[in-house]
C-alpha cells in the first residue's frame, strides 16, 4: 500500500479529535517515509517501566486469522490506572533498537514506514518494538492510493466521510547511539482483499492492504490492551465509512 499520508489540517483537531494537547507548530502537509511525523503514544508516568529501562515481554498468544469484517466492537479492558496520552514527533520509518549506525538507520527505514500485522510479532525488526507494547496512533486526515485498475496509477485520497480525522493504530521506536537519538514510528496494515473499497487499489495481482483505522472509542484501548488482546484491534475499517477521491493534479 501507499506509504503517503496527510497529517491533520489544523491543530485545534488534535485536542478535538484525540483529546491531546495540540502541537505549538503543524509540520507539513503530506508525510513520507524517512520524513517527520506526529503520533500518540502512552506518556511516560515516573515509577513505570519505559522504553529505556525495558518491559516484562509478555508471551502472547498464537495469531489469527485477519478478520476482514464491518463490525466495529472493539475490546476495552478495564483500566488499571488512568491513560495520559501525549503527542510525540518522530520519522516514518521504524528504525530497530539494534541497528548499528544512523546512516544504516536512514537506509531501513523506507522499508518500514508500513508493517503488516500478522508478522509485526514475529519479523526481527518489530518484534521487540512488539513485545514492549510500544503502541502508537498515528492521526492523519487522509491516505494516498493509487488506482491501477485502468493500467495507470491514478493517486486517490481516502478520508472518512464525514471528514473527522482517522487514528491508526501504529508501533514507535527510541534508537540511541554515541548521544544520538532517533524516534521512529510505523503504520499497521491488515488485508483487504474482501473489502468493498480497498481492494480496487495497490497493483493487480498484489495482496490488497490498508492501514488499521482504529474505531474512534477505541483508542485508548488500543494503546493499554494486554498484548494478548491487542491484535483484536486489527481489522478492515467499515466500507461505508470512507470515501475515495482521485487527486487534483495542480
Amino acid at each position: 500500500m501507499s506509504t503517503q499520508y496527510e497529517c491533520l489540517k489544523s491543530a485545534d483537531l488534535y485536542a478535538e479529535a484525540f483529546g491531546i494537547a495540540p502541537p505549538e507548530t503543524l509540520l507539513g502537509k503530506e508525510v513520507w517515509p524517512r520524513q517527520q511525523g506526529f503520533f500518540i503514544r502512552k506518556a511516560f508516568v515516573p515509577g513505570q517501566p519505559t522504553p529505556e529501562t525495558g518491559t516484562e515481554p509478555t508471551s502472547e498468544a498464537g495469531a489469527s486469522a485477519a478478520n476482514i469484517s464491518d463490525a466495529m466492537t472493539d475490546p476495552v479492558p478495564a483500566p488499571t490506572s488512568p491513560l495520559v496520552m501525549e503527542l510525540a514527533q518522530g520519522q516514518f520509518g521504524l528504525v530497530p533498537t539494534w541497528v548499528k549506525s544512523a546512516s544504516d538507520a536512514k537506509l531501513r527505514s523506507t522499508k518500514l514506514a508500513v508493517t503488516r500485522y500478522e508478522t509485526m510479532s514475529t519479523a526481527t525488526p518489530t518484534r521487540e518494538t512488539w513485545l514492549n507494547a510500544q503502541r502508537c496512533i498515528i492521526p492523519m486526515q487522509a491516505f494516498i492510493e493509487d488506482d491501477w485498475r485502468n493500467r495507470k496509477a491514478v493517486p486517490t485520497r481516502i478520508a472518512r466521510v464525514d471528514g473527522k480525522p482517522m487514528g491508526v493504530a501504529g508501533l514507535w521506536e527510541r534508537w540511541t547511539q554515541d548521544g544520538e537519538e532517533i524516534i521512529s514510528y510505523t503504520l499497521l496494515t491488515v488485508n483487504a482483499n474482501s473489502h468493498a473499497l480497498m481492494n480496487r487499489y495497490g497493483q493487480n495481482g498484489n495482496e490488497k492492504r490498508m492501514p488499521a483505522i482504529l474505531n474512534e472509542g477505541a483508542y485508548g484501548a488500543w494503546l493499554t490492551a494486554p498484548l494478548e488482546k491487542a491484535r483484536e484491534f486489527m481489522r478492515a475499517y467499515p466500507t461505508q465509512l470512507l470515501l475515495a477521491n482521485p487527486v487534483q493534479k495542480k
